[in-house]
């Protein structure tokens, strides 16, 4: 019973960190300015293609994460104290309201580019360096269970986007752009203490190491 209440709460925890960090609402306005000149079916398939991408991306570094640790001789302490620096850096540019998607814009043209799906949509908006780098976090030095609830977790949230991304016009409708803004900085304080946490985590580790 008690190890069950440990894995919920790593699960709960998890998610918590994916969703600060590709904070599905945020990316809202983000996703419509680039779905802006598709049509009803492409935009279909831009969400399935870009929630299916990000997805495999995480996933491959969660499994080969083990394997990258060994290749270039990398430890738990150093990942997880430079993992904490690099999201509470992320934390920060989302409280402060900079935007770390302004080169998506460019991605826009006059005709509508299916490959929009796979960059920016899938990454780096969904799978950035900032998901990446949490879920190798998450997965640094547990089992195959933790493993398996990180993957899960991220499947949940890029099941998340593609319901979101389907409402796009309701949500922002009834929320506004305004609010939008308010939620992205909320999820950025919540980075940037996830982060702190990380590299006090890293630190504790590197005493004993």
């Amino acid at each position: 019973m008690d190890s069950l209440l440990i894995y919920i709460g790593f699960a709960i925890t998890v998610f918590t960190g994916f969703f600060a960090i590709t904070n599905p609402i945020a990316n809202l306005p983000v996703y419509m300015s680039i779905v802006e000149k598709a049509n009803e079916e492409q935009k279909k398939e831009a969400k399935r293609k870009a929630v299916t991408v990000a997805f495999f991306i995480v996933l491959a570094f969660v499994i080969l994460g083990k394997i990258i640790f060994s290749l270039f001789g990398l430890t738990i302490p150093a990942f997880k104290i430079a993992g904490g620096i690099l999201i509470f850096l992320a934390g920060v540019d989302m409280v402060r309201s900079r935007d770390s998607n302004d080169d998506i814009e460019d991605e826009k043209k006059n005709r509508f580019d299916p490959n929009v799906a796979i960059s920016p949509l899938a990454t780096p908006l969904m799978a950035g360096p900032g998901s990446i780098v949490t879920a190798m976090t998450f997965v640094s030095g547990r089992g195959w269970i933790e493993m398996g609830i990180v993957i899960a977790m991220f499947g949940v949230i890029c099941l998340l986007h593609f319901v979101i991304f389907r409402m796009s016009g309701l949500i922002i409708r009834r929320l506004g752009k305004n609010v939008i803004g308010v939620i992205g900085r909320i999820m950025g304080l919540i980075i940037t203490v996830i982060g702190v946490g990380m590299v006090i985590n890293g630190f504790e580790l590197l005493i004993d190491f």
